[in-house]
C-alpha cells in the first residue's frame, strides 16, 4: 500500500509503521490518522504479520501532538466529532487489535502522540523521549482517550498532575510511573522492540489475541473482565494451537504454532 504520511516496513513476521512527517515532528492530522487506520487494518488482516511496531521518523519525535492548525477554529459540534471519529478509527481501534502493537517512542510523545502510544499494547522509549498531555495549556482537554488511559497506566493522582500542569516527563520518569516498560538509547530502541516481538512470535497468536481481549475487558465500562477471561480461556480449548501447545509440552518439544 502507498501512503503520503506513513511508511510500512516488514521483516518476516514483524511489521513497522513509521509516521513520516518530520518537518511537523510527525504531528497527527486527519490524513495521518486515516492512513494509520488503513495501515493497521491492512496489517491486522495479513496473517503473516504477528507483531506491529509503531514509531516516528527521525530522532526528535514519535508524535509531537496533533496538528492544531486543522481544528483551531472548530465549534462545539465539530470538536466533539473530531474526538469521536479519532477514537473510533484509530485509538480504540489500535487498543483492540488482535495483533500485538508495540510503541517505540523515539522522542517527543505529546498530546495525541502520547495518546497513540498509550493505545498500543505496551511501550518502549528512547532515553531522549519526553511525554506529556499539554492540552489544558491550549484551553482544551485530551480528546483521544488520554484522560482514560493515562490513569490506567500511572494511577489517578499522577495522571491528574500531568494533565493539570501540562508538564512533560522524562523517559526515566515514565518508566518509574509504569507508562513505559523499558528505556534504552536511541540506537537500541528498534532492536529491543524487535527482540521483544521475536519472543511474542514464538507463542500462540490465537492465545495472545484472546489475552488482549480479556485484559482490555477489565478497562471497559459495564464489562466483567473475569467473565471475558473465563470465556476466552474456554474458547482456547477448541483451537489447534491449544492442541499443539499441550501436545508439544507433553512430548517435551517446542510447539510449532500455525
Amino acid at each position: 500500500m502507498n501512503f503520503d504520511t506513513i511508511l510500512i516496513e516488514q521483516q518476516e513476521s514483524i511489521a513497522t509503521i513509521i509516521i513520516n512527517r518530520p518537518k511537523k515532528l510527525n504531528a497527527l492530522n486527519k490524513d495521518t490518522i486515516l492512513e494509520l487506520h488503513q495501515a493497521f487494518k491492512f496489517l491486522e488482516n495479513d496473517t503473516s504479520v504477528k507483531v506491529i511496531i509503531i514509531t516516528g521518523s527521525g530522532e526528535k519525535a514519535f508524535v509531537a501532538g496533533a496538528d492544531i492548525s486543522e481544528f483551531a477554529d472548530y465549534n462545539v459540534e465539530e470538536g466533539t466529532e473530531l474526538a469521536r471519529e479519532g477514537q473510533n478509527i484509530l485509538f480504540d481501534f489500535v487498543q483492540n487489535l488482535s495483533t500485538p502493537v508495540i510503541a517505540a517512542i523515539n522522542g517527543f510523545a505529546l498530546g495525541g502522540g502520547l495518546e497513540l502510544a498509550m493505545a498500543a499494547h505496551f511501550r518502549v522509549a528512547s532515553s531522549n523521549a519526553k511525554m506529556g498531555l499539554p492540552e489544558v495549556s491550549l484551553g482544551v482537554i485530551p480528546g483521544y482517550g488520554g484522560t482514560q488511559r493515562l490513569p490506567q497506566l500511572v494511577g489517578k493522582g499522577k495522571a491528574m498532575e500531568m494533565i493539570m500542569t501540562a508538564a512533560m516527563i522524562s523517559a526515566e520518569e515514565a518508566k518509574q510511573y509504569g507508562l513505559v516498560n523499558y528505556v534504552v538509547e536511541q540506537n537500541e530502541l528498534i532492536p529491543l522492540c524487535e527482540k521483544l516481538a521475536s519472543k511474542i512470535i514464538k507463542n500462540s497468536s490465537v492465545a495472545i489475541s484472546a489475552a488482549i481481549k480479556a485484559i482490555n475487558a477489565n478497562y471497559t465500562n459495564c464489562v466483567n473482565g473475569y467473565s471475558v477471561e473465563i470465556e476466552q480461556f474456554g474458547v482456547s480449548f477448541g483451537t489447534e494451537d491449544f492442541k499443539e501447545g499441550t501436545t508439544a509440552f507433553l512430548e517435551k518439544r517446542k510447539p510449532e504454532f500455525e
